[in-house]
């Protein structure tokens, strides 16, 4: 997260790669580099004379009517008119994010908040929560009010009541990232927060929020500053246990000392390359809604072995069963130092194959301002990607592995991202089918850091649109096309964007948007595309541990086409997103098969009779 260019000289920390002996950071992504590009211009070399030499692939199954070849891949080149409208004031949501900021510019400022889609009171309508920031202790009284979280209540047609107070939940924290699940096995909702000055933990106690952070284990370090975090079954024993991210190594003190500018004259944010790493944390549930740290014993504590300083500094963070074992693994985005790939042996330790998978550097073999990130099977094909939403001048990373492998390969460039990403900031990116075609896009939201930029740097704006590339499919050379401003609505709209989600809020079947801003108000896109295309959603009832089946996989065959969906709500940057699975299906009217693989790794088979409606499975 640096205000110039990391790619140009940015220091890096040493990483430590587990049984490998302790090697420098910087000497690992040097050699790297070179390798890397050794590798990119004769693979760039042979892809060119690949995609020159080669005959025009034939159509794989889809959902779309079968074409012409000629008009096929003149369809798939032409995304479609998928429009959003901004409907945030409508809906009923005042919300506006507060970063505390006084013209100190503490690093915290710049990192905004984010949010969360759950269902507040289990009746199938996807309620909204969003995190807020605070006024910093020295500032004193200002003339305003207390800056606190907001729980919004959604009727089922995306009008939205703001009911923070009457839940309990007006009280005033510097929040980062939020993550919803039932802790205590009691089935409603419980909330996680993550921050400056350690973590909050609010159980649902009849009609209110209570916190219990002291009380269940979880607060962690009270000078420390949690990011991501997420709620996983990571020892498979039925109820959830949780995964924390911190950033760095901060306090104004520190801060202060760094005192960093760009001009030479004015103080700026400074990089993270400035301040200390610090280490994740895994609390394993106890099964009544208290944890316990075991974060060193597991593996989730990367240490440089010869400095004996903490390696991450995290900001995102996806759960997926990577090789298909039955166990839950975790992917890490490290802001400027190498990401990690936590995975988990089975026994309650993980092991950290970033540098081994291909995807601790980009394929230069550097390590990237990285910040948001999700996972997705976008070929349906049983190969996931893994796209990481970077600083500016980097573009998105794009890795893809075969199916039920470790090793991934940095696509970025061939699959059509790389281009046209590389110059926004990023932040929350994710995998959704905004066209219901069976296929899923990319969105990401963008914003840079400081209000300034655009004096110190003529290619940067501080509000940045946000950017949605169209899932061409098989019959194109690339797999993604950006979707034209034009053609998005409010979705291009220039915004300092950082966390996002999405959720069917109005009960049409297609995905709506939230994007929440640093210290501006969040924007609640509609999607209005007009394609008509026929849908299935899905909602899971689990075990009392984990009532919304966190961490299901769910396998879908339709029209010669099988879709692989895995409910992990814990996405994009500090946010989470609805926990329900929506299936496109584009024209075809009839769903021939429908398999859900429980956490537990019992399958179950549903017969579905109808589309266009959201179903219930419940588990047997």
């Amino acid at each position: 997260m640096t205000i110039v260019d990391s790619g140009n000289g940015t220091e890096e920390e040493p990483v430590d790669d587990g049984d490998l002996a302790p090697v420098d950071d910087a000497v690992i992504g040097r050699a790297f580099r070179w390798s890397a590009l050794a590798l990119v211009l004769l693979t760039c070399a042979g892809f060119a004379l690949w995609a020159y030499l080669r005959p025009d692939p034939k159509a794989a199954p889809q959902l779309a009517p079968t074409l012409a070849p000629a008009q096929a891949q003149e369809k798939a080149l032409a995304a479609p008119e998928l429009p959003f409208t901004d409907i945030t004031a409508e809906a009923g949501i005042q919300f506006r994010h507060v970063t505390g900021g006084y013209g100190e510019k503490w690093l915290p400022e710049t990192m905004g908040a984010g949010c969360a889609f759950f269902d507040l009171e289990g009746d199938g309508d996807m309620d909204l929560m969003l995190v807020n920031g605070a006024n910093w202790p020295e500032r004193g009284p200002v003339d305003a009010p207390t800056p606190t979280p907001a729980l919004y209540r959604n009727d089922g047609r995306g009008n939205f009541e703001d009911v923070t107070r009457a839940f309990g939940l007006d009280t005033s924290f510097y929040g980062m990232g939020v993550a919803v699940a039932d802790v205590d096995g009691d089935g409603d909702r419980d909330l996680f927060f993550t921050g400056v000055g350690g973590n909050r933990l609010f159980l649902r106690e009849g009609e209110r929020f209570v916190e219990r952070a002291d009380s269940s284990g979880v607060r962690g370090d009270p000078l420390g500053w949690s990011t991501g975090a997420g709620f996983f079954d990571c020892d498979r024993d039925g109820d959830l246990d949780l995964f924390v991210c911190s950033y760095v190594r901060w306090s104004r003190e520190i801060d202060q000392g760094i005192a960093y500018s760009i001009d030479g004259t004015n103080r700026n944010f400074g990089p993270p390359k400035n301040y200390g790493g610090s280490h994740c944390s895994l609390y394993l549930n106890n099964g009544s809604g208290s944890f316990r740290d075991v974060s060193k014993a597991a593996g989730v504590t990367v240490t440089n072995r010869a400095m004996g300083t903490p390696v991450g500094k995290a900001l995102g963070l996806a759960f997926t069963d990577f090789d298909s074992d039955g166990w839950p693994d975790v992917f890490v985005a490290n802001d400027t130092t190498a990401n990690f790939l936590f995975r988990n042996r089975g026994d309650g330790s993980f092991e950290e194959i970033g540098v081994q998978a291909g995807v601790a550097y980009d394929a230069t073999g550097a390590s990237t301002g990285a910040m948001g990130v999700d996972v997705g099977d976008f070929r349906n094909e049983g190969s996931l990607a893994i796209a990481v939403g970077n600083f500016a001048n980097e573009p998105t990373s794009f890795y893809v592995a075969a199916r039920d492998t470790w090793r991934f390969s940095d696509t970025t460039l061939a699959e059509g991202v790389g281009g046209p990403s590389r110059q926004a900031l990023k932040f929350g990116v994710l995998f959704l089918d905004v066209d219901l075609d069976g296929r899923l896009d990319l969105f990401q939201t963008n914003g840079h850091l400081d209000e300034d930029i655009e004096r110190l740097q003529k290619s940067q704006r501080y509000r940045q649109p946000s950017q949605l590339f169209w899932n061409v499919g098989p019959r194109a050379r690339a797999s993604f096309a950006e979707v034209p401003r034009e053609k998005v609505g409010a979705l291009a709209t220039p915004v300092v964007g950082r966390g996002a989600a999405y959720a069917d809020v109005d009960g049409d079947g297609d995905l709506d948007l939230l994007i929440t801003q640093c210290g501006d108000r969040p924007l609640l896109l509609r999607n209005e595309q007009s394609l008509a295309p026929h849908w299935l959603r899905v909602r899971l009832v689990g075990g009392p541990g984990n009532p919304d089946g966190i961490g299901a996989r769910l396998t879908l065959a339709a029209g010669g086409l099988t879709q692989r969906r895995d409910l992990w709500p814990t996405r994009s940057y500090l946010s989470q997103v609805e926990p329900v699975v929506t299936f496109g299906l584009g024209t075809c009217a009839k769903v021939d098969s429908l398999e859900v693989l429980w956490p537990d790794g019992v399958a179950q088979q549903h017969p579905v009779d109808a589309i266009d409606r959201v179903i219930v499975v419940e588990r047997r």
